[in-house]
């Protein structure tokens, strides 16, 4: 895969400790659903320190000083069902005000690509940092229609956060929005012939929420 600008592939060995484990088919329900949220605070610290901030002034037991903090309300966290909410608790533990909007998309399993049939997103989206989240970033179908959606509604300032990363899904991403920030913690080999990517983790949601 070439290298693209918007593009950032996390290395970090607690990271890829943490991703040893969440790939393991042994990992348990509670542990997986632990562990995404964990990878993602960890992606959440360097993918949003751009965030919007402001000035305050604060007095210490010695003095009064200015310091800067986020802007309130500043953060939307974006889902992409069902998959997606698994990662929105690891955004919240430092954006613990951040709405939620959600977008319900399915892949259709003879076509490989997404369908909608969901969305609801917060008044006043169009004026905040979005950011899209899903753990399985594979063919690229869902997070290019999802980002188009958002843009449609007026978004401007969006970025996307995936766990796993397939080449093809990455590439598709970078060169559909290049002007959406893409961070995957890290980046597989290639997909399958059913669009799975390998070696992967299987399939998250049903890995999230102990279904099949």
């Amino acid at each position: 895969m070439k290298n693209y600008d918007n593009v950032v592939i996390f290395d970090h060995p607690l990271i890829r400790h943490k991703i040893a484990i969440l790939r393991d088919e042994r990992t348990s329900m509670k542990e997986f659903r632990e562990l995404v949220e964990e990878i993602t605070t960890l992606m959440t610290y360097e993918s949003l320190k751009g965030v919007q901030t402001t000035e305050i002034e604060v007095k210490t037991p010695l003095e009064t000083c200015k310091q800067t903090v986020v802007a309130d309300n500043s953060v939307v966290i974006v889902p992409i069902l069902r998959a997606g909410l698994g990662m929105v608790n690891g955004v919240h533990v430092l954006f613990p005000s951040a709405k939620v909007g959600h977008i319900g998309m399915y892949r259709n399993e003879e076509t490989l690509k997404p369908e909608t049939y969901y969305c609801k997103l917060p008044e006043g989206i169009e004026e905040k940092l979005v950011v899209v989240v899903d753990p399985m970033l594979a063919t690229g179908g869902s997070a290019c229609d999802a980002i188009q959606l958002l843009k449609e509604k007026g978004c401007k300032n969006i970025k996307f956060m995936g766990i796993i990363g397939a080449p093809e899904g990455v590439s598709k991403l970078a060169e559909t929005h290049p002007d959406v920030d893409i961070y995957v913690s890290t980046l597989d080999r290639c997909l399958n012939e059913n669009g799975y990517i390998l070696p992967g983790l299987g399939d998250a949601g049903d890995r999230l929420f102990g279904t099949k």
